[in-house]
């Protein structure tokens, strides 16, 4: 099935929304495709929506963008203030293979099958930014707490910091292999190999695996970084346990010894 018959290009943008979004909810409605979903938009434009919180739309003006995402507004689960998005323009090819030649992706039509391929690309990349972001953030945060803890020696507040972005380091972990599965090969290319082509060119053009590696070996130093601070804030704090023991043992000596030269409590 091809869609935008009148159409040579289109705009393709990606949203992500939210960390879910509840697709169950959307089986009511007129679908192009499942697995994952399309859905029409008005007369010309569609929609992929994936349950990690993506939504790729193709072909859609503003007016029918903004009905659609406040549609969309009561099934995404944890919404982000402000939803990161990329954008690239789709065009149709017929005398050079489908890939991408920059900034353009090239395809042989305006196929449903197509579009969930690009929307995989696009929705992963989106994603993959995101966490880009976040971790990029914890490295500066760890680092400077890092340096803090070498001036002062001391953990302050350091512990709890530590321990938040621990979790926000699993929680990443969890999403980019549990939801979004970036390593994964979609589904849809089990019923049609012949897209895999197109499909390796997207992901390698979006360098996806490259950078859920470094993502990956990111997200393992943060976790060890953290793991160690706590360590050694933990063992200072056991530290200055040991010295509050030995003052009080010293105290009750002392305190001994003057009763008993004093001759107090006789």
């Amino acid at each position: 099935m091809s869609l935008f018959a009148s159409a040579e290009s289109i705009q393709a943008k990606a949203l992500l929304l939210g960390e879910r979004i509840d697709v169950r909810a959307l089986e009511q409605r007129q679908r192009l495709a499942t697995g994952p979903i399309v859905l029409q938009i008005g007369e010309h434009g569609a929609a992929v929506v994936f349950r990690w919180g993506a939504v790729v739309l193709f072909h859609v003006d503003k007016v029918e963008e903004q009905a659609l995402l406040e549609q969309l507004r009561r099934l995404v689960g944890e919404p982000f203030a402000s939803p990161d998005q990329e954008e690239v323009e789709l065009k149709i090819v017929t005398d050079s293979p489908e890939g991408v030649e920059a900034p353009v992706i090239q395809v042989a039509a305006f196929t449903v099958e197509r579009l969930q391929v690009v929307a995989e690309i696009l929705g992963r990349s989106v994603a993959l930014a995101r966490y880009e972001a976040q971790v990029k953030a914890n490295v500066a945060a760890i680092e400077s707490w890092a340096r803090d803890l070498e001036t002062t020696g001391t953990g302050g507040a350091l512990e709890r910091h530590l321990k938040k972005h621990l979790g926000a380091t699993l929680l990443i972990q969890h999403a980019m292999a549990g939801r979004v599965e970036i390593g994964d090969k979609p589904d849809l290319l089990l019923d049609r190999p012949d897209l895999e082509r197109l499909y390796a060119r997207l992901e390698d053009e979006y360098e996806l695996a490259e950078r859920d590696k470094i993502l990956e070996r990111k997200l393992a130093l943060i976790a060890r970084t953290a793991e160690t601070l706590l360590n050694i804030v933990a063992t200072s704090r056991s530290n200055r346990l040991e010295w509050y023991i030995i003052g009080l043992i010293a105290f009750e000596i002392g305190l001994s010894v003057f009763t008993m030269t004093t001759g107090i409590g006789r």
